[in-house]
């Protein structure tokens, strides 16, 4: 099966493989990125995504040259998304993680990253796309309910800190609702 969202740009990511035969998608995984750390815009992001960073073009790249990783979604400081990885298959977003006891998030997973940091707020643009997409999934995927939509912190707590604490997760929350 295939799972493309529509009125997101479509951005075919390597970085992927398949689920598990066995595994059902009940989990929405909430991230933030920026490339530049702290930097905003470009495309240094999708590039990451697509294998085709520039490794020279700042010193942080270096130390992430070997890293193959993806995501099912970006959301852009503007509220744009683009989609790396069809819905039903496995992005390379979650790393080592566990959520409830079972391990690697990645098999039943998705994942979205908001561009941003820990100590930066989201925009009200991102917070919309945000909710608007995490509705369409849930549709596709009614396993993944309200209290199974996490942070990357808290699926690998002693390595991650995303979506950071000023992901407002109750406004998020009060717009799924409504």
């Amino acid at each position: 099966m295939s799972y493309w969202l529509d009125a997101v740009k479509h951005t075919p990511s390597p970085n992927f493989d398949a689920r598990p035969t066995d595994c059902s998608i009940d989990l929405l995984v909430i991230h933030n990125i920026s490339l530049p750390p702290g930097v905003f815009e470009g495309d240094d992001v999708e590039a990451f995504f697509l294998n085709q960073l520039h490794h020279s073009k700042h010193p942080f790249f270096e130390e992430i040259r070997e890293l193959k990783v993806s995501s099912h979604l970006f959301i852009r400081r503007d509220g744009s998304a683009q989609q790396f990885v069809d819905l039903d298959n496995r992005a390379w977003h979650a790393g080592q993680s566990t959520w409830q006891g079972k391990e690697r998030c990645n098999d039943f997973s998705i994942g979205i990253e908001l561009e941003g940091t820990d100590d930066q707020t989201f925009t009200d643009a991102q917070y919309k796309t945000l909710i608007q997409l995490t509705l369409q999934i849930q549709q596709q995927y009614p396993d993944i309910t309200n209290d199974r939509i996490v942070g990357h912190s808290d699926i690998a707590p002693d390595r991650k800190t995303d979506p950071g604490p000023h992901f407002d997760w109750s406004r998020y929350r009060q717009g799924l609702s409504q």
